[in-house]
């Protein structure tokens, strides 16, 4: 499993241009992306005591959260995902989920999951089960995605972060979202074992600092 380093920092809209039309110059943009960005959906996971929220706003070391998400309203292509930092670096596992299963884990109907071919289903049907895990926000965004092969490098522009409760409607387009409070415009940089000095000069911003910010914990706000 490989595990990757991570930069986020919290940026302007002015730092959002300039990085843009850097990016756009150096890097390729992600071939997913629709007119350079794409729009993202996740519905993250939590236990009844706040655990990954906790784990997250304490400086947990080590530490996991579960999500569902899918890209651009589609729903015939979702992905359940599970996060995992270990100090500053990060991994991702994923699997595979049809909206009629996506749906049922957002309305609490998880018998079928301990029978699942896919070991990251079964594994959150038993945390599901041992620990309360359960749908508790969803989160919006929009992406301009960049990519940079050397290093495996992977630039994003996040913004327009929205937050939502409405959890077992949150694959329907009618779902509701509302702004997540003064949330951030932020930059994020992934790579592998080495970051390119094309990559480390392009993103450097005169100010800016390397943040620990959580789109989870920004939309957990209002409860």
């Amino acid at each position: 499993m490989q595990y990757r380093h991570e930069w986020k920092h919290e940026i302007d809209g002015s730092d959002l241009i300039a990085l843009r039309q850097r990016m756009r110059a150096v890097a390729r943009p992600d071939p997913h992306a629709i007119d350079g960005k794409y729009l993202i959906r996740s519905l993250y996971f939590d236990t009844p005591t706040d655990k990954a929220l906790r784990e997250k706003l304490d400086g947990v070391s080590r530490r996991e959260k579960f999500r569902i998400r899918f890209y651009n309203g589609d729903t015939s292509v979702i992905h359940l995902e599970k996060k995992s930092k270990v100090g500053g670096l990060g991994t991702k596992a994923s699997a595979d989920l049809t909206a009629e299963q996506a749906q049922a884990i957002a309305l609490g109907e998880i018998d079928w999951m301990k029978d699942s071919p896919l070991p990251l289903v079964r594994e959150l049907h038993r945390k599901m089960v041992t620990q309360g895990l359960r749908g508790r926000t969803i989160v919006d965004y929009t992406r301009e995605p960049f990519l940079y092969p050397p290093g495996n490098v992977r630039v994003t522009l996040d913004y327009n972060i929205r937050t939502g409760w409405d959890v077992q409607h949150f694959l329907s387009p009618s779902c509701v979202t509302i702004p997540a409070g003064d949330a951030p415009i932020l930059l994020e940089v992934k790579w592998d074992n080495w970051l390119p000095e094309t990559i480390r000069d392009a993103v450097q911003l005169k100010g800016r600092r390397a943040a620990a910010f959580s789109k989870y914990a920004q939309c957990r706000i209002y409860g």
